[in-house]
């Protein structure tokens, strides 16, 4: 079986002219480096969150997803290696952009905030904390890297690539998209603050969602009771780590923050606070950091589906 591209976290194989296998593995990446250690059983959670919203989003638009049954696979795949891992999906022309949608002030567009800098062709005014709720979600795209750091962009680069039409288009998906799922999340206690879409054009020109959706690996997942509670305080993200316990702190143990995240928000909080000579310790994380966002991530997937 023919692997033709070895991602950052999900392997693709070659099975038809017309068809594709994805392999969610176990690595995980933060700050668009891979880590060396994986994250035990990652894989199969992210596959299956986003195999339920790939079906919960099909009426608002279509997606690559053929089959996630082995039995609909070729019989390479049909083992316990792939088992929970592996969709079948159409092949598709990727579109070389990242979506990314922003329903709060946090991340890179902080960052840029705090020293009123454009971001992505965007001057944000207002009084805004760190984690405050936008007035309306904001497209914020970005270049696609396979490796090294993806580049963002504005809405105007993508309709010089794209055209005007296709990109006001996976606007208004991306807009309907992220209010949809976050309303459903919120039902289960939890706030998307942020997420990322991938598309592509099958051979007859349709528009399709592509790649995976709604995951930790691709959101920011926060915890809507933290949130109410006043977790939107300003100073750093939630999840906060006890450097002796190895554990998540609660919210009245922190001194502020975005709510507790259910994402991998807690490893780039690790490589942020455990620099050395100002470098980041992507070979260095700790067992206990990598079997605690096992946890976060097996939490994310029980509060959204069960």
């Amino acid at each position: 079986m023919k692997k033709t591209i070895c991602g950052k976290v999900r392997d693709v194989y070659e099975v038809s002219g017309d068809s594709l296998v994805i392999v969610t593995s176990d690595r995980i990446s933060a700050f668009d480096v891979v880590l060396s250690k994986p994250v035990p059983g990652k894989g199969r959670i992210l596959n299956a969150i986003s195999l339920f919203w790939f079906g919960f989003t099909q009426d608002i638009i279509p997606n690559h997803i053929i089959s996630g049954d082995l039995k609909d696979m070729p019989t390479y795949f049909q083992t316990d290696e792939f088992d929970g891992r592996a969709v079948l999906v159409k092949r598709l022309k990727i579109l070389p952009f990242e979506f990314v949608i922003r329903g709060y002030m946090f991340g890179h567009m902080w960052q840029s905030y705090k020293e009123n800098r454009e971001f992505c062709g965007h001057r944000i005014g207002g009084g805004f904390r760190e984690a405050d709720k936008l007035d309306a979600p904001i497209i914020t795209p970005s270049t696609k890297a396979r490796s090294g750091h993806d580049e963002y962009i504005s809405v105007h680069d993508v309709e010089d690539a794209i055209g005007a039409e296709m990109t006001k288009r996976i606007i208004k998906v991306c807009t309907r998209l992220y209010e949809t799922c976050n309303n459903y999340a919120n039902s289960k206690g939890l706030i998307i603050a942020d997420t990322k879409f991938e598309f592509g054009l099958d051979g007859q020109g349709n528009l399709l969602l592509a790649d995976e959706i709604f995951t930790p690996d691709s959101s920011r997942f926060w915890s809507l009771s933290d949130y109410q509670c006043g977790g939107n305080s300003g100073g750093n993200s939630g999840g906060q780590y006890d450097k002796q316990a190895g554990g998540l702190l609660s919210q009245a143990e922190q001194s502020g923050g975005s709510p507790k995240s259910y994402d991998k928000q807690f490893v780039r909080d690790w490589l942020l606070d455990n620099k050395i000579n100002g470098e980041m310790q992507f070979a260095n994380v700790p067992d206990y950091i990598l079997s605690k966002t096992a946890e976060i991530y097996a939490e994310c997937l029980k509060k959204l589906i069960g």
